[in-house]
């Protein structure tokens, strides 16, 4: 008779693994975590045994009862797990870096979930999280799969509506983010915070924020619109927003709208970075190896501080709470990646939106939210038009459907500029894109 939960980590040699086993450790007087199995392809094999052994480290540290499996075969890891995890990246930062590299070349915005560079992410990623898919119906038909992998709403969306898999949420450290963000600047206990989420994944807004049931959202509006006091992540540099905008706009924007408000400026200094010879994926792979290099160190029990440095913070936060009110039935409210179903009014029923939820045994309920505000929705649904024809381009490799899905971006300024700039990513990215080649 099988006791306690098995969880299969695929892309288990990341830099983020330490966030995660540490979740486990902090619910697992509540969360009864037997087995996690860590897996990775032979490229991150190196990275992988680094990372688990650092794993193996930490649960025998906090003495907890968690064995700790590396595998490079995935079938193995997926046999009977309770929860699949993903944190992968296809091509590694080397795909990252063209991603990033190309159209700042032709002076577009080069970042890794948004404008060109989210697009090929979704391209080489779909394809892979669908084959997870169906050997997940083969070896855990049960599971659920908790997907953190980027762009998490075009991968959750493709999931939902090109695999067999319904059991799937889609996970951001944003939304957590964000909270934790709000309960910084107002000094009070992240626990008395709750935003009100609706929109996208990396296009989410916070529609009202209360603190102890109290709506707070006028104070926090007026208090982002200090550069000082900016919520940002690591990866978004912080530029603040004029008063009148922002209090105009009377909403909560996330850290990434700072790609679509803010365009002029955040390409700016993305190109001033080019021209130093560096983009964010460089900066991240320096970080990497020096969180590696720390991660080797036999003495090391624990996530060391500088992980936070990576842009993943609260990570770990965010992956098991969610898995742990999952698996007690706790019916909290977290905002995740699921399917519409009427929650936001103008997007269709059947696509992804990142969207406050309460959390059941049986998945994420989505909460009503009605329609979004009338000077949010057009860029959504702009935005989600995107998505969609992204996902179709990834599934049927046709070059016309990637075109029109770079095209209709609006970090994209022209279908000319869109030809170009996909004639050379699909080269470069050949290698990761079968379907176009």
């Amino acid at each position: 008779m099988k006791t306690g939960l098995k969880i299969a980590t695929i892309g288990g040699g990341s830099s983020y693994t330490p966030e995660l086993i540490e979740g486990f450790i902090k619910y697992h007087s509540e969360l009864p975590v037997r087995e996690i199995w860590l897996v990775d392809i032979e490229e991150g094999k190196e990275k992988l045994e680094i990372v688990g052994n650092l794993a193996k480290r930490m649960v025998q540290k906090a003495g907890v009862s968690i064995e700790i499996h590396l595998t490079l075969d995935r079938k193995e890891a997926l046999k009977s797990a309770d929860f699949v995890t993903t944190q992968f990246r296809v091509g590694q930062l080397a795909a990252r870096e063209l991603d990033e590299r190309i159209p700042l070349k032709h002076g577009v915005l080069g970042q890794e979930t948004n404008g060109p560079g989210g697009l090929f992410k979704a391209l080489r990623t779909i394809p892979v999280i669908l084959e997870i898919c169906r050997e997940m119906e083969e070896f855990c038909p049960n599971a659920w799969l908790i997907n953190f992998t980027n762009p998490a709403g075009m991968v959750t969306e493709a999931v939902l509506r090109y695999s067999n898999i319904d059991k799937v949420v889609g996970l951001c450290n944003v939304p957590i983010g964000m909270e934790m963000g709000v309960a910084k600047l107002l000094e009070v206990d992240h626990k008395k915070v709750r935003i009100d989420f609706a929109g996208l994944n990396h296009m989410v807004y916070g529609l009202d924020v209360f603190v102890d049931g109290v709506s707070v959202k006028d104070l926090v509006i007026s208090l982002i619109t200090d550069p000082d006091k900016s919520i940002t992540m690591q990866n978004i540099h912080a530029m603040g927003w004029e008063p009148e905008f922002i209090r105009a706009l009377a909403v909560f924007p996330c850290p990434y709208h700072n790609y679509y408000y803010k365009a002029g400026d955040m390409l700016e200094k993305e190109l001033e970075n080019f021209k130093e010879g560096g983009t964010r994926a460089e900066v991240v792979k320096k970080l990497e190896e020096e969180l590696f290099e720390l991660y080797k160190n036999p003495a090391l029990a624990v996530k060391p501080p500088q992980l936070e440095m990576r842009g993943g913070a609260y990570y770990s936060d965010a992956a098991v709470r969610l898995i742990h009110s999952m698996y007690t039935d706790k019916r909290d409210i977290q905002a995740v990646n699921t399917m519409n179903n009427g929650a936001i009014a103008s997007i269709p029923f059947d696509s992804a939106v990142e969207v406050s939820c309460i959390i059941t045994k049986d998945g994420p309920k989505p909460i009503a939210m009605g329609d979004l505000p009338i000077q949010v929705r057009g860029l959504v649904n702009q935005m989600k038009s995107f998505e969609r024809v992204a996902i179709d381009a990834a599934i049927n490799g046709d070059y016309g459907t990637a075109l029109l899905a770079m095209t209709i971006n609006p970090l994209v300024p022209s279908d000319r500029i869109a030809k170009v700039i996909l004639d050379e990513m699909l080269e470069s990215h050949k290698k990761y894109l079968p379907q176009f080649h």
